[in-house]
This record gives structure tokens, C-alpha cells and sequence, in this order.
């Protein structure tokens, strides 16, 4: 600030701040952008709100969290030494620990100090720092708010409302002399506390168990209860204050006290370096790459039979939103993995916008127009689409199966499963991978510690544990969830192979600064590249599969799309790995016969596509389902049986299991139920046979697989956490505007003498003669004036503006608080005065 006045305000700070350091306080806090402020004062005035003021601490690291909280603890203002000094201690201590400690606090000070006050937390010169008003209060220590560096009141607040007697008493029994005053009396026992000599012979008289007592306090909390008669060690401390009260029951160690027993030093352990990420095994990257590959691929095979699942109609949709546990557990067991996996798996497809509700009355889950879109994409863009959605998705599968604030479970698509931290905590466990050498596999231990440095918890005594101590296994917090369900989440989708970050996973995160990249990289789109990465990792798929005489086809790899298709529909898949085995059954050939296939398009269907001769069970097998498909015809009665063959009726009609179908003989070729067609459908191929449903005109009804789809649906939108961060254009209007308001708001103007006892501030008055009068003279001089105006609201203002033409009735004026060129009617001047000389 050079030889300028110190400034007295956080406005004033900031006044004198550079366009580029506002807009990078604008950068780091954009909820003081909501809507822009109107001047300095209100920027300053905006950044001071508890709300802002918090939010802004939640985003510090721990030691700049730490810088701020010893400068809550110290004297308003502080000097650079004195929190130096709260940070390193006074060099009562020996160790090298503790000076290679005190060496990173010196060198990392500095930049903490910058970064609280480019977010407006701190403001003032060196000689004379000011923690924000708000942010103090935040982080004081006070009985309902302990301080997380877990120091008390001061003497001076301890002893408030303390009866001078009782202060006499305190003072003559440190052995100080009598005061005449409260004041004096305060200031006294302050400085005993703040004098390292005198203090260390006050405690070398204590007792050894008063000691013992002042130990269990001093890290705090600092507040103990007590007896109404209280042991003799207690009463010591009581006697020569070393123990304040604060209630009948309760004392506290005052902060004083509590520094010269903590040498100096706010804090336990200072962590001015944020911790390393240790690696735990360094992998080919190339291994890396293609378990990736392999995991991506399974991934998108997850997705499909996901939605396969639910191609003929999905689950129901809860009343309260979501998917209800027991179809989650029916997930679960067709794609042969946990609930917890399988609700990671539907929350995806969400999150893509591959899934979706119907929103029909009786509301279902299915599939969406966009899923087909998606499975014509080839397999890496596909998988790119599946990444990326993920990273930016609020939505965390990882709570499934808790409890919401109120104690209701929380369901798989239900409407509670947003947080909007994770998108962030994402993106940082992948940068922190990211950081480390290809192939490299981070520690998920000293992963977690170092997301916990770079966004502490407030209100605890967190900061107080050593991170040696901290166990890797107390992930209460939710960052540290959403980290370690990240890491997981990772593996299963092929960002992560064998526990590195892949190739491909690299090209979908910003570049790390400073690193520069080919001219087409720069061109292609994250995703494109990512795509490019993966593809060549990829399996070919596959015309053919290799049939076997046991009635089963096995497919070596992944099948080309109209193979695959049909396959799933003409047989079941009995397992899956490397390759795929599929198997034939009646059932199977049906369900490929109720599709519109025939027989001869089945066995024409393999022989084209199988590398081994189709064998003559699987043949025999098709000929028979086929020769008696659509004996049986079922329509709607409520539903009937129709048959040629009067025997068949017979025999179902004798079979004791047909009793629940409530079937009755209309004729001898008919039968009549009480049941739905699809039910009895259902219930007569219980039975052995193969009805087919019939239309009212007697036409057999095709059923085609993955006919059903919802309507067009997006998907859902990532909850912010907070305001976005502005970006450059949007940063300079802002920092204009705030500019040209802060200079009509501060301009120093003359004052007619007629106003001279105005209040400073307030619209200029001037008659309509003497306005026209001025702004025609300031036109021709190329002055410029104040003005007060109004809008056609009805809203008034300040400006500052430069008339450059005066013409029927309107001022076309250069105004430099909307730092442009307007026309104002002359009517709506409320009043001019001109600019004092400078």
C-alpha cells in the first residue's frame, strides 16, 4: 500500500484493490455475484454475511483454516509476528521436529495469509491484520462454540462480571500486589500469565496433581466441572486463577494460561504442507490400460442387460419415488452382484438418461428413446457417455440403503439422493490420481488424509488430532464417503484398472497447469479423445457363435448388434466371463416363435451364423416347439381357449393344475376363463403347452422384444453446489459495473449553498431551469456532473455522467457508472451538481 492511509474498513481494502484481485475475489466467492453489488461498500458489506462468510471458510485448507483460526484467538488487530508466533510457538520447545515444523509455518504463512485475503476473510497490512467480523465470531472461542484450537476465553472475558473483591482475593493469592480498580486488577493477572518467567515460578509452586489437572485442559476443551467443594489440587488452580469460573459448576483454563502451557502455539499439530499420496504398487501402464479396457467393457455389457431387464415393462415407481427394495434385490440377482452394485449400475443409466419414468398414471421405470440412440454408437463413445455423466452427476448411489435426516430409507432413484459436493470430491480423487505416475496405485488411506487437508471439517477438534493418529477407517464425514465410494465406482466403470487411473481416464480431466498438448489434442473434445484412447483396447465383436451338441451356443467374445439381438431372444444366458455361453431351451425357442420368427427362419438364423454345424438335437428341439406353437389360441372373454383337436381341451380340462384358471367348455373346441389372457397365457405354458394369443380377428400376436420405451425424457440435472463460477467476461462487466457504482457512490461533488446542510448522499435537488442550465454549460466544456435520476419505475440512482449533446428534451451523456453511452430525459433529472475540483 506503499505511502497510501492504512486502511479502517474491509470497503476500503478493497477499494484500493486492482481490477484483476477483485475479480479474483469474485472467482473464489461467486455467491457475492448474486446479483452484482451496486458499489465497493456493498461488495464488502455482502462479503461479511454470515452465510458467505461460512461457505468461504468451508472451501479453505486446513492450514489456512488454521491461519484463520489463530487469528481468531489473537488480539484484533494483529501483527505478522504475533500470529507467527501462535503458529510456531515462542521457542520454548526443543526438538528438530519441531523446527523443521517451524521452517514449513515460516515459508507456507505467507501464501495462507494471500489466500484469506484474496477471499476477503482478511484484510490490513502486515503490522495491523484484521480477521473479518463474522469469521471471528465463527471461529472464538465461547461455552456454546468451543474454538477447534481448543482455547478459552481470555482473562478479561473470563473475569466479566466478577466481583472486585474476588479479584483482590485472586490477585493476592499469585502473589501480586492489590490494584485500585477492576481494570487494573484484569491487567495484572494478564500479564503474570502472558510472562513466562513469572508464570513458570507460578507453576513450579503447584502441586504435582494440579498440574495433572491443567494437562487434561490445555488442549482443550478447556472447560471442567467442579464439586461444590472441590479437591485441594483444583482449589490451588481456582485460588490464582488459573481456573476461571464461568457457572457454579463449571470452570475454564483462560486462554493466557493455556498458551504458556502450549508454548506459545494455537494449535496442536500445525499442517502447513498438505499430506503426500503415498502409492501402494506401481502396474505397467499399459496392464493398467487394458484391465481398464476390460472393465469398461463390462461395464457397458452391465448397462444393457440392465435395461433388457426391463425391456418388456419396468418395475413400479414408489409412491414416494424410487425403486423399492425388493425390485432392487431382483436386479441384484439377474446381474449376479450385490444391491449396493446393482443400485450403482440403475443410478448410471439414470444419470446417462438411458432410464427413466414413464410418467402414466401407474408410473414404471424403462428404458428411454435415448438408449437406442446410445447403442448405436460404437462402444468407446458409448463408454465416454457413461463416464462423463458420472463425473458430473450429483446423484450418489453410495447412500442406498441409509436414512435421510428423518430416518426414511433412502431408495435407488428416489428423489434424495443428491449431493452436490460429489461431482467435486469426484474430480479431485481422480486429479490426486492423476498426479501420480502412470500405473501408479494410490494408498486409499493417505488419499483420504489428504482430501480431509484440503477441506477440513469446521466445528470439531479435527484439526487438534495428529494425522498419525487419525485412523484411516473413520470416514463418518461425507467427502470421505463419496471419496472411498469414488475409488470404487472408479474400478467398476473402467476409469481405474488394477488401481491406477488408465489412459483414457486421464484424457476426461482437465490438463494439469502447465502442461501442453498437440494441436489435436487441443481440437477434440475430452470425450473424443477418450474414445480414440479406448477404442483400439476393445474387443472386435463377433459374426458367429460355436454351437455344441448340448443344446448351447457359445459366444468367444463380444456379438455384433442384430446377432446379439436375436441371440437373447432365441436363448437364455446360462454364464458370461471371456466368452458366453447361451442355452436352447423350449422356452427360449417360444419366446423367439411369439417374436414372428418361423421355424425355417430359425434354422436358416444359424447356419448362417454358427462356425460348427448346428446338431441335430438343437434341430429336432426348434421343429418340435414350432410343429406345437399356436395349437392352443387364447383371446379375450375375459379370455378363452380355442383348440382343433377336442383332446387337448380334454386333457387340460382333466389336469387337476388347471383349477386355478377357472376354465369352463363353451364348445367343444372352446374353453372359457375367468382370468386375464396373459395370465392364463402364462398358466397354460405352466402346464407344459404352447398357446399363442390371439387378436379379435384371429391373427396370432407377435410379441417383439424391446418394444417398450418411455417417452423422451432428459436426464436429470446436477444439483449446484452453490453459485457456478463465472467466467472471464462475465467477471470484468462485473468488476465495471461495480467500478462506476463505487465512483458515483464516492464522488466528491459541489455543493449548492442553498444545500449545504443537506445530509451528504442524497439526491441532488435543482429546478428544471437550473438543471437544463448546467447540463447544456457541462456539454459544451466536456465536464462532468452528478446526477439523480429516475426510471420509469420509479427507481432512483446516482450517476456520474459526461453530457455530450443537449436536444429536445434529452441528455445523450457518456455515463461512467453504466460505463456507456445513454440518453436520459431531461424531465427525470431530479437534480445536477458538479464534480469538486480535484
Amino acid at each position: 500500500m506503499g505511502t497510501t492511509t492504512p486502511p479502517r474498513t474491509l470497503a476500503e481494502a478493497l477499494r484500493v484493490r486492482g481490477d484483476k484481485a477483485l475479480a479474483g475475489l469474485l472467482r473464489a466467492r461467486p455467491d457475492l455475484l448474486t446479483p452484482v453489488p451496486g458499489d465497493i461498500t456493498q461488495l464488502a458489506t455482502r462479503a461479511g454475511t454470515r452465510a458467505s462468510v461460512v461457505r468461504a471458510l468451508e472451501h479453505l485448507d486446513r492450514f489456512a483454516l488454521q491461519t484463520a483460526e489463530a487469528l481468531a484467538v489473537a488480539p484484533d488487530p494483529a501483527p505478522y509476528d504475533t500470529l507467527l508466533r501462535l503458529l510456531t510457538g515462542d521457542g520454548q520447545d526443543d526438538g528438530a521436529q519441531h523446527d523443521s515444523t517451524g521452517a514449513a509455518i515460516t515459508a507456507a504463512l505467507p501464501g495462507a495469509l494471500a489466500t484469506l485475503r484474496e477471499q476477503a476473510l482478511v484484510w490490513g497490512e502486515d503490522e495491523r491484520l484484521h480477521l473479518v467480523r463474522t469469521a471471528r465470531e465463527l471461529l472464538a472461542p465461547s461455552p456454546q462454540h468451543p474454538s477447534p484450537t481448543g482455547l478459552g476465553p481470555t482473562v478479561a472475558e473470563a473475569t466479566a462480571g466478577m466481583s472486585p473483591g474476588r479479584l483482590q482475593e485472586i490477585l493476592t493469592a499469585a502473589g501480586l500486589s492489590a490494584t485500585y480498580d477492576p481494570v487494573s486488577a484484569v491487567a495484572a493477572l494478564t500479564a503474570l500469565f502472558t510472562d513466562r518467567t513469572r508464570m513458570a515460578d507460578l507453576l513450579d509452586s503447584a502441586p504435582v496433581e494440579a498440574l495433572s489437572v491443567l494437562d487434561r485442559l490445555v488442549w482443550g476443551p478447556p472447560y471442567g466441572e467442579i464439586t461444590p467443594n472441590p479437591t485441594p489440587p483444583v482449589r490451588w488452580l481456582r485460588d490464582r486463577g488459573l481456573l476461571l469460573p464461568v457457572s457454579a459448576r463449571t470452570v475454564v483454563l483462560p486462554r493466557e494460561a493455556a498458551l504458556h502451557l502450549r508454548a506459545g502455539r494455537a494449535h496442536r499439530v500445525p499442517e502447513p504442507l498438505p499430506p503426500v499420496v503415498q502409492p501402494v504398487a506401481e502396474r505397467d501402464p499399459q496392464a493398467v490400460d487394458r484391465a481398464a479396457a476390460g472393465q469398461a467393457f463390462l461395464a457397458l455389457s452391465t448397462v444393457e442387460d440392465l435395461l433388457k431387464l426391463w425391456n418388456g415393462g419396468g418395475p413400479t415407481v414408489l409412491r414416494s419415488g424410487g425403486l423399492s427394495v425388493r425390485e432392487l434385490k431382483r436386479v441384484a440377482s439377474a446381474l449376479d452382484t450385490t444391491e449396493p452394485v446393482a443400485a450403482f449400475w440403475v443410478e448410471l443409466a439414470y444419470a446417462t438418461g438411458l432410464l427413466a419414468a414413464d410418467g402414466e398414471s401407474d408410473e414404471h421405470y424403462g428404458a428411454t428413446p435415448a438408449y437406442d440412440d446410445w447403442l448405436e454408437l460404437p462402444a468407446a463413445q458409448r463408454w465416454a457417455r457413461l463416464a462423463l455423466a458420472w463425473l458430473a452427476a450429483t446423484r450418489t448411489a453410495g447412500l442406498v440403503g441409509g436414512q435421510d435426516a428423518k430416518g426414511r430409507a433412502l431408495s435407488a432413484l428416489g428423489p434424495e439422493l443428491d449431493r452436490s459436493t460429489a461431482p467435486d470430491v469426484r474430480r479431485r480423487v481422480l486429479a490426486l490420481f492423476a498426479a501420480l505416475p502412470p500405473g501408479t496405485a494410490p494408498d486409499p488411506a493417505t488419499l483420504l488424509t489428504r482430501l480431509r487437508w484440503e477441506r477440513p471439517l469446521r466445528g470439531g477438534s479435527r484439526g487438534e488430532v495428529h494425522p498419525a493418529q487419525e485412523s484411516a477407517s473413520n470416514t463418518a464425514d461425507l467427502r470421505s464417503r463419496i471419496a472411498l465410494w469414488t475409488v470404487n465406482e472408479a474400478e467398476l466403470l473402467g476409469i481405474t484398472g488394477r488401481g491406477a487411473l488408465s489412459s483414457q481416464a486421464r484424457a476426461l480431466l482437465p490438463p494439469a497447469p502447465g502442461s501442453a498438448g498437440t494441436p489435436a489434442d487441443r481440437s477434440a473434445t475430452p470425450a473424443e479423445t477418450a474414445a480414440a484412447l479406448l477404442a483400439p483396447l476393445l474387443p472386435e465383436p463377433l459374426d458367429h457363435v460355436l454351437l455344441q451338441a448340448d443344446l448351447t451356443a457359445v459366444a468367444p467374445g463380444p456379438l455384433e448388434r442384430p446377432l446379439a439381438d436375436v441371440l437373447s431372444v432365441l436363448a437364455d444366458v446360462e454364464s458370461k466371463g471371456g466368452a458366453t455361453v447361451y442355452r436352447f431351451t423350449p422356452g427360449s425357442v417360444r419366446r423367439a416363435l411369439d417374436a414372428g420368427q418361423s421355424a425355417s427362419d430359425l434354422h436358416a438364423f444359424l447356419s448362417r451364423h454358427s462356425r460348427t454345424p448346428v446338431p441335430q438335437p438343437l434341430s429336432y428341439l426348434i421343429d418340435d416347439v414350432a410343429r406345437r406353437h399356436g395349437h392352443l389360441r387364447i383371446g379375450a372373454a375375459s379370455s378363452y381357449v380355442r383348440c382343433d383337436d377336442e383332446s387337448v381341451l380334454n386333457e387340460i380340462l382333466a389336469d387337476k393344475r388347471s383349477a386355478v384358471l377357472r376354465l369352463r367348455r363353451l364348445a367343444p373346441t372352446v374353453l372359457a376363463s375367468q382370468t386375464d389372457p396373459a395370465s392364463l397365457l402364462d398358466g397354460l405354458r405352466d402346464l407344459g403347452y404352447a398357446p399363442a394369443a390371439e387378436s379379435a380377428e384371429g391373427d396370432v400376436l407377435i410379441t417383439r422384444a424391446g418394444a417398450r420405451r418411455t417417452p423422451p425424457r432428459t436426464a436429470p440435472v446436477p444439483v449446484p453446489e452453490g453459485p457456478p463460477v463465472p467466467d472471464d467476461t462475465l467477471l470484468g462487466a462485473a468488476v465495471r459495473a461495480i467500478r462506476a457504482g463505487d465512483t458515483a457512490a464516492t464522488v466528491v461533488r459541489k455543493e449548492p449553498a442553498a444545500e449545504s446542510g443537506a445530509p451528504s448522499g442524497t439526491l441532488p435537488r435543482t429546478s428544471a431551469a437550473d438543471t437544463l442550465a448546467t447540463v447544456q454549460a457541462a456539454a459544451m466544456t466536456g465536464s462532468t456532473l452528478w446526477i439523480g435520476y429516475v426510471n420509469a419505475e420509479g427507481a432512483a440512482s446516482q450517476r456520474v455522467i459526461a453530457p455530450v449533446r443537449v436536444e429536445g428534451g434529452f441528455v445523450t451523456a457518456y455515463d461512467h457508472t453504466a460505463d456507456e453511452v445513454r440518453t436520459y430525459p431531461l424531465h427525470r433529472i431530479t437534480g445536477v451538481a458538479e464534480l469538486a475540483e480535484e
